[in-house]
């Protein structure tokens, strides 16, 4: 019997690209008071090379190809430490607030550093809709992160519930559902037209027991 659903927060209840666009805009600014390029330029080459390149090296190949003065490491720090301009996906509000109005418990699970993640949080204003909001980083690192079994354990105990009660709902089967299924959660992925992870497809074990599209498909096993 399902009780309580954990949710995952990036590209399940907001669109993570909308993120580093909003860091990309942060450090585009910051790269503006240092050069005489305008801040659409810089922008612009930051998306270009995301795109183009993956996020890896966008910084430091950015500020090589205008000659811009600056330590890489700064620009990382700012992005990191911008609270960004990102909102809920449409479906996720629906499904938060039918949460609330009946009284559904939910918890939240997130990679990421702690810092980051939690100014996301913040700006989505959603901990109102969570009785157990977990950052995994802030366990002792990355070696904590998904798929350790311990930012699952937590939230299972902060939401007073034994895992086997719990519907765990994520987007990436990297690391998502593998821990979940083997903790007896049930596994729902949402795919998504926009995401880093939309077109993985891997091992039966690491994928969800039941892929959707929208969170708000889950209300009906709410009622």
């Amino acid at each position: 019997m399902i009780i309580t659903y954990i949710l995952d927060l990036d590209d399940t209840l907001y669109c993570e690209h909308d993120y580093v666009k909003s860091g990309f805009l942060a450090v585009a600014k910051a790269l503006a008071e240092r050069s005489d390029y305008g801040v659409d330029r810089i922008y612009h080459e930051l998306l270009s090379v995301w795109t183009t390149e993956g996020r890896g090296k966008v910084f430091d190949t950015v500020i090589s190809k205008l000659h811009i003065q600056m330590e890489t490491q700064l620009l990382v720090d700012l992005y990191r430490s911008h609270r960004p301009t990102i909102q809920l996906y449409e479906d996720a509000k629906i499904f938060l607030e039918y949460a609330q109005q009946h009284e559904l418990k939910l918890g939240l699970i997130t990679d990421g550093a702690s810092q980051v993640q939690w100014n996301k949080i913040e700006s989505l204003r959603i901990k109102p809709y969570f009785q157990a909001i977990v950052v995994s980083d802030d366990f002792g690192g990355t070696s904590y992160w998904k798929p350790h079994e311990a930012p699952y354990l937590k939230a299972a105990k902060l939401l007073a519930v034994l895992p086997q009660n719990c519907c765990y709902v994520g987007d990436n089967p990297h690391k998502d559902f593998i821990t979940a299924k083997r903790l007896g959660m049930k596994t729902i992925r949402i795919v998504r037209p926009v995401g880093d992870h939309m077109n993985t497809k891997l091992e039966p074990e690491y994928e969800a027991d039941e892929t959707m599209t929208s969170l708000a498909s889950l209300l009906p096993y709410s009622e």
